[in-house]
């Protein structure tokens, strides 16, 4: 059976075409007209921006058409620690990404000059022949926020949208490993997708260290929320990898290779580098003198109940809300301030949903007429922090600056 994007779901997906003013001409009229209804604009850091709804997906924030980059509307974030399906962010590297995909007939390919055994995985035996595990975890991009750097940075200029919490449902890649018998020699493990270039850059491959992709959390992962995973998010199966950046939960993942050696693939080296310091950072304009590839999140807060130029009520309690996460330590504290920074008090932390989800957090005041500046500061159970000034390098990665939002009482 197929499935059309008009039309209900069935275990095969297609996808029909790319949004953009070439791209849409490949779609079908009542996709073009769906899509034309459903664009609107939205002011954004660096301009504005076109919000369009995709298949399978509300309207989103489009960077790019080809290859889809679409980031999810920062006030989503308000309605709860999980992110729904229809709004998580999208985000691609290449422009040959798979159109029609048939989960039936797919297969990961397990292989490898380090493995005993080489074998093929269809998604039934996934399901049926390995035990299931379910995590609630963090997708977020490296390059989230990138649009607030200064001095600006090359590359998608994201505002703060490019992230999001699910609750994933599949296998260990431990235990899909195992059953290929990897040898002594095994030192990493690389994994590729269904996605593909067009120009430039090369096949998306990324590698693991074999005792990352052996810790029994990184996991593919076959259901998102409860549902299929979305084809722009990666169906049918989709590599998560709890507490690291979204750069290696490689989409629609089709081939898993064990070697003995060092990989040195593209999207390894020279992408997806930070500078090789404590602060992962240079004076702006610089260039690092070493890099090693980006790994797990920093601590990252957010308030977002109200947003930046936002107003309350004078002389009425405010109840403000928002979200902190890390890469997998577990969020221990969030502190905020109403005058800039000046003071701090603790807030008050909600649901604790595992150390690799949002953690939720609030606190109130009553403010009188006039001006605030709102900030929250979070510390993990490393009693790692956030930055009060923000940090610079030249890709734009990893910020994580304690942000500022101004609010008027009147």
């Amino acid at each position: 059976m197929s499935r059309s994007l008009d039309s209900a779901p069935t275990r095969r997906r297609l996808l029909g075409g790319l949004v953009g003013s070439a791209a849409l001409a490949s779609l079908g009229a009542p996709m073009r007209a769906a899509l034309a209804q459903s664009t609107i604009e939205q002011p954004f850091a660096n301009g504005r921006r076109n919000l369009v709804a995709y298949p399978e997906k509300r309207p989103l924030i489009v960077l790019t058409s080809r290859p889809p980059q679409l980031e999810t509307p920062f006030e989503i974030f308000n309605d709860g620690l999980i992110t729904p399906n229809d709004a998580f962010f999208v985000r691609y590297h290449n422009a040959g990404i798979p159109t029609v995909i048939d989960a039936d007939a797919h297969r990961i390919k397990i292989f490898g000059n380090a493995v005993g055994k080489p074998y093929e995985l269809s998604l039934a035996a996934l399901r049926s022949e390995f035990r299931s595990v379910e995590l609630v975890a963090v997708n977020q991009c490296s390059g989230n926020s990138r649009g607030l750097f200064n001095p600006r940075v090359t590359g998608g200029q994201l505002a703060n949208g490019a992230m999001g919490n699910a609750r994933w449902l599949g296998v260990p890649l431990k235990d899909v490993l195992a059953r290929a018998e990897l040898k002594s020699s095994a030192r990493e493990v690389t994994l590729n997708g269904l996605d593909f270039a067009l120009a430039g850059g090369g096949d998306f491959v990324k590698s693991l260290q074999v005792n990352h992709a052996m810790d029994g959390e990184v996991m593919i992962a076959y259901q998102m929320n409860g549902a299929d995973i979305p084809v722009l998010n990666g169906y049918p199966v989709k590599l998560v990898v709890p507490g690291y950046y979204g750069t290696y939960w490689v989409k629609h993942l089709s081939e898993i290779e064990v070697v003995d050696q060092s990989f040195e693939g593209f999207w390894m080296k020279p992408a997806y580098r930070v500078p090789d310091n404590d602060c992962a950072c240079v004076d702006p304009g610089t260039a690092p003198a070493a890099t090693r590839p980006i790994g797990r999140f920093n601590v990252r807060s957010f308030i977002t109940s109200i947003g930046d130029g936002g107003r309350l009520p004078a002389g009425a309690d405010a109840l403000i809300r928002g979200i902190a996460f890390d890469g997998g330590q577990g969020i221990r504290e969030v502190a905020y301030s109403v005058d800039g920074g000046q003071s701090w008090r603790e807030a008050r932390l909600g649901d604790d949903l595992g150390r690799y989800s949002f953690r939720e957090f609030t606190f109130g005041f009553k403010p009188t007429r006039g001006s605030y500046d709102l900030r929250v500061r979070a510390w993990n159970r490393s009693g790692q922090s956030q930055p009060m000034e923000a940090l610079w390098q030249p890709a734009g990665y990893m910020r994580n600056v304690v942000e500022s939002v101004r609010v008027t009482a009147a």
